[in-house]
């Protein structure tokens, strides 16, 4: 018993074409293999597909309509079915569609470029400005871009007439299948470049030197990378250039280590200057400032300098220089230094100093009269 067109579709006899055709894009998203791999839904879309290819023809639907029956379709006979009208439901389908809707441009963007710098620590404190030169791409001078030679231009492909794609037929189970693919003359740009600039062999850029201005704000750390956007590589026929990353790497100072926004230093005292205070001159990123030991003095104590250290990025205030005193308690001593050591130690009553819990028990001179009397 044949199946009606009509009733397979779900549609009246007076259903107009758009309505037919709505009728079957529902249908085939439920019924189509791709999406629905159980043998009833194949064959169901197989009767499916013939309703509407003899429903969408007008010749066809008259026939029908006069009693001509199934059949006359040519779904089954093996005749051509173009699915464009379902194609764009189904992935593989529509990314070909989806590639040919006109030509590729020629224009790609430029790859980006690292280019490693070493800087300073006193650059870090007040930032700078810093030449970086590196090789790259840049637009080709003879052609300007247009890859091709002075005087001439690209010429329409005739393989594609302009589109960049050509269409593929393929044989289905469900007849034939149309099919786009870039264009193999072209390679999809839609036109042919007959007569390519000699001094770039058709790319629209060169190989040349180029020197970038770099300016290195203050508080940046080892290992930041600052961005020049559009200061990288030129494209492929006057494609958008794309950018240039700087990494930095700060070298080591003889006198100051960063910690954080501060700037840290070890300051050598003899044992004297910590027991009677000093006015001790430094030199600093802001030039010679003075470091004052108040009497008594412990080794490890900090002094701070403030406002002469490092401003961190995005911030205004600067941080400080942290002093660390290192206390020298002599190792060799002549008699007369003895002597008055000596003295001092017994004007202190520190001659048989007493001992406390820890080794902070031991004051400067009584810890330096044990070394003294150990050798």
């Amino acid at each position: 018993m044949n199946d009606d067109y009509y009733d397979l579709l779900g549609v009246s006899r007076e259903a107009s074409t758009d309505e037919i055709k709505k009728a079957y894009r529902k249908l085939a998203r439920t019924l189509h293999p791709d999406v629905n791999p159980d043998p009833e839904a194949q064959d169901k879309f197989k009767k499916v597909s013939q309703a509407y290819e003899t429903l969408s023809n007008p010749d066809r639907r008259r026939q029908y309509d006069m009693g001509g029956g199934p059949g006359m379709g040519g779904f089954p006979g093996g005749a051509s079915f173009d699915f464009s009208d379902i194609f764009d439901m189904f992935a593989g389908a529509s990314g070909m569609r989806g590639r040919g809707q006109g030509p590729t441009p020629r224009q790609r963007r430029g790859g980006d470029v690292l280019r490693r710098t070493q800087v300073s620590l006193r650059d870090v404190v007040f930032g700078t400005e810093q030449e970086v030169s590196f090789r790259t791409a840049v637009g080709c001078d003879r052609c300007q871009g247009s890859c091709c030679e002075p005087g001439t231009s690209p010429k329409r492909c005739s393989n594609c007439s302009g589109s960049g794609h050509v269409q593929k037929v393929a044989q289905s189970l469900l007849g034939q299948m149309v099919t786009m693919a870039p264009c193999p003359v072209c390679g999809g740009h839609g036109d042919v470049i007959e007569s390519p600039c000699t001094q770039c062999s058709g790319h629209g850029r060169v190989p040349s030197e180029r020197t970038v201005t770099v300016r290195i704000p203050s508080g940046v750390e080892d290992g930041t990378r600052i961005q020049l956007r559009g200061e990288g590589e030129v494209g492929e026929a006057d494609g958008p250039s794309g950018d240039l990353f700087v990494e930095l790497s700060v070298t080591d100072h003889d006198v100051f280590v960063r910690e954080g926004s501060d700037l840290v230093t070890r300051l050598s005292i003899p044992m004297t200057a910590a027991a009677l205070g000093a006015s001790i001159p430094l030199e600093t990123f802001d030039g010679e400032r003075v470091v004052e030991v108040e009497p008594g003095s412990q080794p490890g104590e900090e002094i701070t300098l403030k406002g002469l250290g490092i401003t961190p990025l995005r911030r205004a205030t600067r941080g400080d220089i942290r002093v660390e005193l290192d206390v020298k308690i002599p190792t060799r001593l002549d008699e007369e230094q003895r002597d008055l050591l000596e003295k001092l130690a017994s004007v202190r009553d520190e001659e048989k100093p007493a001992a406390t819990s820890g080794r902070r028990g031991h004051t400067m001179f009584g810890k330096l009269r044990d070394r003294l009397r150990e050798r």
